[in-house]
């Protein structure tokens, strides 16, 4: 499977450069190859109490093809992601492969008001992106591509868009399977990624069948995976459908998001015997899906320039709802909204922000669940770099408050510096159950800084160097771990990140002497 997968990216490469010759204007074709190494020594999570820090280097490779020709625009993006020395020198057959197609998409222009020979003229601009694809839309709050993971974010969907007197009108529904086999009944669906194998109470691994997803006890949460957020990817949609409108006003841009996922139902179940040891979990062989909606608008504007008094000046507002139930069947009333700005003078910006995402108080529950989960967005770029919240390890049940500060220094056009500072706290009250006495625990999570260099060496070369401190409390490690006293309070992590993006097609300008 591997070299065949290596076959075809081959063969993309060299059709690539041979259509190329005869239609330059019509093909490109782009490369990556980002390595990022990494120490890390409580990302995502506190470390606990005498562990030791990582280190590695992952490296992402990729190759993005596109055509255009009339009304048809094409795109794939083929990507190989690994860490380094995680395959041995002489991989054998029995190796699975990390090379699978990132995008692979084409979009069919239905009308186009500037194209003559098309007589439908009810919208500017009217196409049909149909195949896997990026999302992004406004500042990857919500919906994003993920791209500083090494894998990013993709959908399998087809997506209207439309063009209507500076409207932007995007239509989007997407219908995920698990197979296409013959003999399957029904259109049950299973999360994605779920393991085929897995030890049961006696410590014996045993083969999961493809409807069933194990849990860390009878109805728990699914085995590696966080239960809080689908941000984590461990609970993928059965079924999507979006709506999203935006248009700028002068240099005031609104943006409206109305996004519904519906999730498999399921029933609790279990495998084997208590003799020969039991593996608990979820069945997901139930007619029908639970169906969550979000949706909410945003602002952003300018005022000013960078060389007047004030300088310029960059505000966002924004504030979203979540109801209908939650993929567990929890009926859902939930909330998200923020504001900050930022004043730029010559070089130096400046701008502090607040934001809350709310959360379950589980001091006096209700029955209700009131956790947002910010859908399939970039939690990297807005909750602190070393990504402990609203990402695969989970994040704390009784949401999140953020206030924080963001700085940034041009130094030149391939130069600039980043300091961010965050405060995290909880939005709303968590029981204590480790001490009955003392009720609920501190709002107070930690506070964390974020520094990053940035450089471009050239046209095609990145380096990013970055640096994060946290410094937690026993509420965040509660938080997150159920746990207090047993981990490090003070976490770091550093990285430096290359990332090459050569264009293999083009021509260095070359100055014509007179």
């Amino acid at each position: 499977m591997k070299k065949l997968l290596h076959v075809q990216s081959c063969s993309v490469l060299l059709f690539a450069l041979l259509i190329s010759r005869i239609t330059h204007s019509q093909i490109s074709l782009q490369g990556q190859l980002r390595t990022r190494t990494e120490v890390r020594d409580g990302l995502g999570n506190l470390a606990k109490i005498g562990a030791k820090p990582a280190v590695f280097t992952s490296q992402r490779t990729s190759l993005n093809f596109g055509y255009k020709w009339d009304r048809l625009t094409f795109g794939m993006n083929v990507r190989d992601v690994r860490v380094w020395g995680q395959d041995a020198a002489s991989i054998n057959n029995a190796d699975g492969s990390k090379l699978f197609v990132h995008e692979a998409w084409a979009e069919i222009v239905l009308a186009n008001i500037a194209d003559t020979t098309i007589k439908f003229k009810a919208f500017d601009n009217l196409s049909l992106k149909v195949g896997r694809q990026e999302l992004i839309y406004d500042d990857v709050r919500l919906i994003g591509n993920l791209d500083w993971l090494q894998q990013g974010r993709r959908f399998d969907m087809a997506l209207l868009k439309a063009m209507k007197k500076g409207w932007q009108i995007d239509l989007g529904v997407a219908f995920n399977q698990n197979s296409d086999a013959f003999g399957r009944a029904g259109t049950f669906y299973t999360a994605g990624n779920a393991p085929t194998t897995v030890a049961n109470s006696k410590g014996a691994y045993v083969t999961i069948p493809s409807d069933f997803l194990p849990t860390s006890g009878k109805g728990g949460a699914p085995v590696l995976a966080s239960p809080l957020s689908t941000n984590g990817q461990n609970q993928m949609f059965k079924s999507m459908q979006m709506l999203y409108l935006s248009r700028k006003f002068g240099l005031t841009k609104f943006s409206g998001l109305v996004f519904k996922d519906d999730f498999q139902k399921y029933r609790i179940d279990s495998l084997g015997s208590t003799a020969n040891g039991v593996v608990y979990g979820r069945r997901y062989d139930v007619e029908g899906t639970n169906s969550r909606l979000t949706y909410g608008a945003m602002l952003t504007g300018l005022v000013g320039n960078a060389s007047s008094k004030l300088g310029k000046i960059a505000w966002q507002a924004f504030a979203y709802k979540q109801g209908g139930k939650n993929r567990d069947g929890q009926e859902v009333t939930a909330f998200h909204y923020g504001a900050n700005f930022s004043v730029q003078k010559g070089k130096f910006s400046f701008g502090p922000g607040y934001e809350v995402l709310s959360g379950n108080n589980t001091v006096s529950p209700d029955g209700k669940d009131h956790r947002f989960d910010p859908l399939y967005g970039t939690p990297h770029r807005h909750w602190g770099y070393m990504d402990y919240f609203y990402v695969g390890t989970g994040a704390a049940a009784g949401g999140l408050a953020n206030a924080f500060v963001k700085t940034k220094y041009v130094a030149n056009p391939n130069l600039y510096f980043t300091l961010d500072f965050h405060n995290f706290a909880l939005a709303n009250d968590m029981k204590n159950g480790l001490d009955a006495s003392v009720g609920k625990i501190a709002r107070q999570l930690g506070n964390e800084f974020d520094f990053i260099v940035n450089y471009n060496l050239n046209k095609f070369t990145n380096i990013e160097l970055g640096y994060s401190h946290l410094s937690g409390t026993n509420s965040l490690e509660y938080a997150k771990l159920g746990t207090m006293d047993k981990s490090k309070h003070s976490a770091n992590w550093a990285y430096l990140m290359l990332n090459i993006r050569p264009d293999f097609f083009y021509t260095k300008p070359v100055a014509i002497k007179q």
